[in-house]
């Protein structure tokens, strides 16, 4: 790796209001794919997702179904860690923004803002979305005065809020963005993000009043007021850090040295829907608090059905548990990774999925069973002990390859060149022909070096393929008997030979597609 050898990657902590659904699954497991890449490669990675848990939101869902928010928050926090169970996800924390430790953070970070004069009282009148949590002015809103981003009604408001000085950062951050182009990818969101930065920059609302939402962390400076949802929300990035102790005196809380915590964050991964959030205000607040930004965002697209955004409001989100059980964890995390391209937009069909499954049937599972197969008949199960070098060019390519995509967060490209190899081992195979060098007594040496070449394949393709289908890939390499998968640097020099392989069920079976939905 060129960069520092220890990561900190963060996925947004979602808003548990509803079931996860296949937004909240992409982005979690492009942030996995990513981390268990990383440590594939040899790097220290701390993954961090969790629950969004304050707001207007959680407390009106709360009253409707007649529970206290935080029994809301339980519920729901444990089917969102379920769910992440369920699907392979790697994650060093799920933190959860009713913690008492974020509590004492956030506060200490408003405290912080509020001493260097960043925070003042001033009055709102405006339009809000409760369902985005934001203001809106006039000239903003869409027709019939909706919300500008889910078009849901806005409601009109006058209160006394406290506000965070953003303006006056505007400036520095534009300066920030132009002199580290690869601070925000793909450059699409980066230009977004600077022409939303050519209209003057207001100051954030940073409160509401109790008045009207109790459901939230109380500011430090005035027990009639909550923080505002956003506000706590990117706190957690900082909390999960270990930079701030709260409990600490004035002055040594951490906010001037960073040195021995996980702050800045390496990465924060994102749909485009929040790259505002993530790409404006987070990166002035943390200017207003005198702490570093984050090292890089990477903001992706969104899941469409037809030319709609997927959306439980539209009731067309898809399941991505639904699919799992049918056709397997690291199926759908196949799809998703190899399907979207990082940063466009992508559409979900059942008609995709397949051909995406077929692939790994077809390609990287026949592989293996042949493989298996061949040495079980011809060598009595044991990897023979020939060099097996014929495919290292080959190889070492691919290597080379998947690490360049991943560097440059083109995933689906890093999945294409790992398949490519088990689809030129595949080939291989027809080349040599092994079912006729075993006819041949004349061919034993040329049948072990196929044998070994296709076995050593194998290995390399479990240690690639392993970050995004960890569950089979360890399957895979228990049948060729490892005891775990390589890592990268492993599975170019690991010794196969003498090792006993193990026949099973295809990786990734035939199934009916009859009704696929």
């Amino acid at each position: 790796m060129t960069q520092r050898q220890r990561k900190y990657l963060t996925t947004p902590i979602y808003y548990p209001s509803g079931e996860p659904h296949l937004g909240h699954a992409y982005t979690t497991i492009l942030a996995d794919v990513l981390a268990r890449f990383y440590r594939q490669d040899g790097v220290d990675v701390y993954f961090l997702t969790g629950t969004d848990e304050h707001g207007q939101k959680m407390q009106d869902e709360a009253d409707r179904r007649g529970i206290a928010p935080l029994e809301l928050c339980d519920l729901m926090a444990a089917r969102f860690g379920a769910a992440w169970e369920r699907l392979e996800i790697s994650h060093d924390r799920f933190i959860r923004t009713t913690e008492a430790e974020h509590i004492a953070v956030v506060q200490a970070f408003l405290t912080r803002l509020w001493e260097r004069g960043e925070i003042y009282e001033g009055a709102y009148t405006g339009w809000y979305c409760v369902h985005e949590e934001r203001y809106w002015t006039e000239k903003d809103l869409g027709p019939g005065g909706a919300c500008p981003d889910c078009g849901r009604p806005t409601q009109h408001v006058e209160e006394k809020n406290y506000f965070f000085r953003m303006g006056r950062y505007q400036d520095a951050l534009i300066e920030h963005i132009q002199s580290n182009p690869d601070w925000i990818v793909p450059d699409m969101r980066r230009n977004e993000v600077l022409g939303f930065l050519r209209k003057p920059l207001g100051d954030l609302s940073i409160s509401r009043p109790k008045t009207r939402l109790t459901w939230g962390i109380t500011l430090p400076f005035d027990s009639d007021h909550v923080a505002y949802v956003w506000v706590d929300a990117l706190i957690n990035y900082l909390t999960a850090s270990g930079t701030i102790d709260p409990t600490a005196p004035a002055g040594q809380q951490g906010f001037g040295d960073v040195t021995g915590s996980w702050w800045p964050a390496d990465l924060h991964v994102m749909g485009k829907d929040i790259l505002t959030t993530h790409a404006v205000y987070w990166p002035t607040l943390l200017m207003g608090a005198g702490l570093p930004l984050p090292r890089q965002i990477l903001s992706h697209g969104w899941w469409v059905a037809g030319e709609t955004k997927m959306s439980k409001s539209l009731g067309n989100v898809v399941d991505p548990l639904a699919l799992r059980e049918r056709f397997g964890t690291d199926a759908v995390r196949w799809y998703l990774l190899r399907e979207m391209p990082t940063g466009s937009d992508a559409s979900y069909t059942p008609e995709r999925f397949l051909a995406r499954y077929d692939e790994l049937a077809n390609v990287l599972g026949n592989l293996a069973s042949r493989v298996i197969a061949m040495i079980e008949k011809y060598r009595q199960g044991v990897v023979p002990g020939a060099p097996g070098t014929s495919l290292d060019a080959r190889i070492a390519a691919t290597m080379g390859s998947v690490r360049e995509s991943m560097e440059a967060y083109r995933v689906h490209d890093a999945l294409a060149a790992a398949m490519e190899l088990a689809r030129e081992a595949n080939g291989w195979v027809e080349e040599r022909q092994p079912w006729a060098q075993a006819k041949d007594a004349g061919a034993a040496a040329d049948l072990d070096e196929t044998l070994a070449t296709l076995a050593r394949a194998l290995v390399t393709l479990a240690a690639l393929f392993q970050p995004v289908a960890p569950a089979k890939m360890a399957e895979l390499c228990t049948r060729l008997g490892l005891d775990r998968v390589p890592t990268l640097a492993e599975s170019g020099s690991l010794a196969i030979a003498g090792r006993r392989v193990t026949k099973g069920a295809p990786l990734f079976p035939k199934i009916e597609t009859a009704g696929v939905a």
